[in-house]
């Protein structure tokens, strides 16, 4: 999708693509089952490499001399593999250029430069990709610190920069990742075919990914819960539509560390993303890669008649089956609009939700160059920029301390309110004195100026 028209005609929003930040190295996942990889040298480090390749199926052959052989590697040479596939084999001699022909990988621990130098360009000769332990010079590729659950794994480089920042990374993230989560893994795998089968690619099928997501990070998979995840994915099928869904995501001052879990995951679930200015790539480094991203504020170097052409693109998108990420600086909870955004969605049948962002500051408000809310006399709540003031006036000081809180007064300033004075009139006062006040929320500093 490179440029979506706005409504009337108007110059059409050009999609950016993904800016990739720069990689020291490319991070790969090998494949190793059955494949033969040589490993010259007994030390302690070389059985860790071992270890590791045979976890991933490898059959491990190690060239080494029975007299240069550690205890840790021999001892595991003599055990069994981790990997059903994976398997040891010992060459109780030196190696040789002709042991690497035919190899997958080609690790070394040599202990001059010398032999480290010999090793690289035999590999090189052989046309396999070649390791040195802790020689990064002759290194074709790198081992990262590994947090295994299996089938999911992560693995974090620093490009040989400081491998004990890679290990306190590993810990941080060993921490965040439930044990459970190699068993959902395994189901997804299990399941994977058959939701390909039940459900079409688009709104349906990644609904319901994400509904197993959710589930993956908060309980553990117990027994019967396959049958059920089936029966769910029929619910799905028989519920398809083909409407898309709105979320507004507040991004804060606008940086990626102002950013809630909730908007991450929303980022990542994305199809669009609309987004001002203000947002930096940082930001929009989190979402997906697939996900289309456009510019909709004034400078985006396009013609533009205002909020209405932007929410025609919104609307246009998400009738076509899209998530729709309407991004802005700041939270959109306290934006004038957003509440009558969600309203006029929510009456075209469009899904919609909100995801707050972080408080902004006066000096981040200067900062991003957004308009301050404007303090309307008539508003019953006084509000503060960036945030709304929803606690109790008895907390304060001042007249009127002892009654109830703003919120209560709006409430009952809308429930007061004639029924002729505002649209929203369904024979339930109180519901309808909620969702008044709701808009009165949003939309009263506009109102208050016009």
């Amino acid at each position: 999708m490179d440029a979506l028209l706005l409504p009337r005609n108007e110059k059409p929003l050009r999609a950016e693509r993904p800016r990739m930040m720069p990689l020291a190295k490319l991070p790969v996942f090998w494949a190793l089952e059955g494949r033969r990889v040589a490993l010259v040298g007994g030390s302690d480090a070389a059985a860790w490499k071992a270890e590791l390749l045979a976890a991933c199926g490898a059959e491990v052959h190690v060239y080494a001399p029975s007299g240069d052989l550690g205890e840790v590697c021999a001892r595991l040479i003599a055990g069994r593999a981790p990997h059903p596939q994976g398997s040891f084999v010992h060459h109780n001699v030196a190696w040789t250029p002709e042991v690497l022909a035919g190899a997958a990988l080609a690790i070394a621990d040599c202990e001059t430069e010398e032999e480290a130098q010999a090793f690289c360009q035999a590999a090189r000769d052989a046309g396999v990709p070649a390791n040195v332990i802790d020689k990064p010079a002759y290194c074709q590729f790198q081992f990262g610190s590994i947090v295994n659950r299996s089938p999911v794994v992560v693995s974090i480089s620093t490009d040989g920069a400081a491998p004990i920042l890679a290990q306190a990374i590993r810990r941080r993230i060993e921490t965040l990742l439930p044990p459970a989560l190699k068993d959902w893994a395994s189901l997804a795998q299990t399941l994977r075919e058959t939701v390909n089968a039940r459900l079409k690619a688009g709104a349906a099928r990644r609904a319901f990914w994400e509904r197993f997501v959710d589930r993956a990070f908060q309980e553990t998979p117990e027994e019967g819960v396959e049958m059920r995840l089936v029966t769910e994915m029929d619910r799905f099928s028989a519920n398809r539509t083909d409407t898309g869904r709105v979320t507004l995501v507040g991004a804060g001052p606008g940086g990626a560390e102002h950013l809630t879990l909730k908007a991450v995951r929303a980022l990542q679930a994305a199809d669009v993303i609309l987004f001002d200015h203000g947002i930096s790539d940082e930001v929009l480094e989190l979402a997906r890669r697939e996900a289309t991203r456009l510019p909709v504020d004034e400078r985006s170097g396009r013609t533009c008649h205002g909020q209405e052409d932007v929410h025609g693109t919104v609307v246009s998108l998400a009738r076509a089956g899209k998530h729709v990420v309407r991004l802005t600086s700041g939270d959109p909870v306290t934006s004038e609009g957003a509440g009558e955004e969600i309203v006029r969605l929510r009456h075209q049948g469009i899904l919609a939700d909100v995801v707050p962002g972080v408080a902004v500051t006066n000096g981040e408000i200067a900062r991003l160059g957004v308009p301050r809310p404007a303090r309307n006399s008539a508003d019953p709540i006084p509000r503060r920029p960036g945030r709304w003031s929803m606690q109790p006036s008895k907390l304060r000081s001042g007249p009127g301390r002892d009654r109830g809180g703003p919120f209560e007064h709006g409430i009952a300033h809308e429930a007061k309110r004639p029924a002729d004075r505002s649209p929203l009139t369904s024979g339930r006062p109180i519901a309808d004195a909620f969702a008044r006040f709701a808009l009165l929320i949003t939309s009263r500093a506009g109102a208050g100026g016009s």
